[in-house]
């Protein structure tokens, strides 16, 4: 894992997840491999029957020289036909949005998880962090029970 964007699934509903190859110079490689990324601000962009994923910060490579990478260029996804056109119709419809989730590693390739989001109402973001806090409660009660019988 080098990246992961938790600021997403606390502000939308994650509808459905795709997994991504990322066009890549060699110096982000190299970069991401020391593990420097930020998908905190990231968006895909469906432009011209192609994907984009827009506004990742990934750090220039300390020892690269002029063939070094812009740090918050956007980058080319690579995904189906049949991914992006879906993708592109579901994003038009309001309070939807497509937004990067991970930035891994799988096989020495650089992959990104996507979702289909649609955003939360301040409600909602309320409540999911309740249920968190209450299923955290309820598992820490749990485990505090089966030490006590351990231990007697």
């Amino acid at each position: 894992m080098i990246a992961q964007n938790k600021k997403a699934r606390h502000d939308y509903t994650i509808l459905d997840t795709y997994e991504c190859g990322l066009v890549l110079m060699g110096t982000e490689v190299k970069s991401l491999r020391m593990g420097r990324a930020s998908l905190v601000d990231g968006f895909i962009q469906i432009d011209g029957g192609e994907a984009w994923l827009h506004n990742i910060h990934v750090p220039e490579y300390v020892q690269g020289t002029w063939t070094n990478h812009a740090a918050k260029r956007k980058r080319k996804l690579l995904m189906h036909r049949a991914e992006i056109d879906k993708l592109a119709s579901k994003s038009q419809e309001t309070g939807h949005t497509i937004v990067p989730l991970a930035l891994y590693f799988t096989g020495g390739r650089v992959k990104v998880e996507i979702a289909l989001a649609k955003g939360k109402k301040e409600y909602d973001k309320r409540q999911t962090l309740r249920e968190k806090q209450d299923t955290r409660e309820t598992n820490r009660a749990i485990s505090a029970v089966r030490r006590r019988q351990r231990s007697a």
